[in-house]
Parts: structure tokens; sequence; C-alpha cells
């Protein structure tokens, strides 16, 4: 990967290898697949509860009230956004060119990625990095600190963006 950096006139530019970029499809297609289940199905899946959380968490009647408002806009904005990396992620990898919009897009989802490997994996504070890649829980690892340093370069490409540094 070579991390996202402002570019003219406000976009923001990244490359992404073909696994990469691989890697990204199949997250987005799984986070996809999570949001459009029904309700009752993916009820009590920590994951949607990490994404979809408690409107109030000492009140259940209210809670359950609030999720009836909000959770579907919620879902479709998750599924926008899901739309939006999709269709600016280079198939077969490449160059990522970003907009504001685009942007924030990329960046609400790869929260989201994080969230649902983070949430999956059981990471906390004390969670360090793999050194070596010798499990199916290693490379879940190795791709969510991945993310990580993705969203950061987004993030610090933003700031640049902004300050008129490119």
């Amino acid at each position: 990967m070579k991390p996202f950096r402002a570019a003219r006139g406000g976009a923001v530019v990244a490359r992404l290898e073909p696994a990469e970029a691989g890697i990204v499809g199949l997250l987005l297609d799984q986070l996809e697949q999570l949001l459009d289940a029904d309700a009752d199905d993916v009820r009590g899946d920590p994951v949607m509860e990490r994404l979809l959380p408690d409107g109030h968490r000492g009140d259940p009647e209210l809670a359950a009230d609030y999720r009836e408002l909000t959770e579907e806009s919620l879902r479709s904005g998750k599924a926008a956004d899901l739309a939006s990396v999709r269709a600016t992620l280079p198939d077969g990898g490449g160059e990522v060119r970003l907009d504001a919009e685009q942007a924030a897009a990329w960046l609400r989802s790869t929260n989201d990625l994080r969230l649902a490997l983070g949430t999956r994996l059981d990471i906390t504070e004390d969670t360090e990095p793999p050194e070596e890649i010798a499990s199916d829980e290693d490379q879940q690892l190795a791709v969510y600190y991945w993310l990580t340093a993705l969203q950061g370069s987004l993030v610090d490409a933003l700031v640049d963006a902004r300050a008129g540094r490119s």
C-alpha cells in the first residue's frame, strides 16, 4: 500500500496492491451481508450491537423505541457508505482517488470494518499486532492493523488537504 496523501484540488490519493483491494472488497461484502440481514436474524450479534448500539443503556423499553426509529436509517447510511467505497475501490488494485465526500465514506466504512473485526477478535487496548502470521487469527489481526494504518493515512491526508499541503 502506498498511503493516502493530499493531492491537488482537495483530493486524497493512495495506491492499493491487488491483494489489498481484494481484502477490502471481501470485508465490504461481509459487512454488507450483515447489514442486509433481517434484524431478528442478527439480534444479539456482538458486531451488530457494536455497529448499531442501544440508544439508551439504562432503559430497555426506551432503547427498543429508539432502535425502531433509527435502525433502518443507520443501516441504509452504512450501506450507502459501503457502496461509495466499492465504487471507488480499484478492481485488481491501483490508484484510489477520493474527493471529500468519498473520503468521509471511506473513513466511516473503515471504522465500521475495524469495529466489526475488533469485536470478532475481542481486541483490547492491550492487543498487539502479530510478530509473525502463524494462524488465521494472526491473519485477521494483521488485516485489522493494516486497516488501522489505512484509516490513519486517510485522516492525515485529509488534514493536509484542508491545510492546502499537497
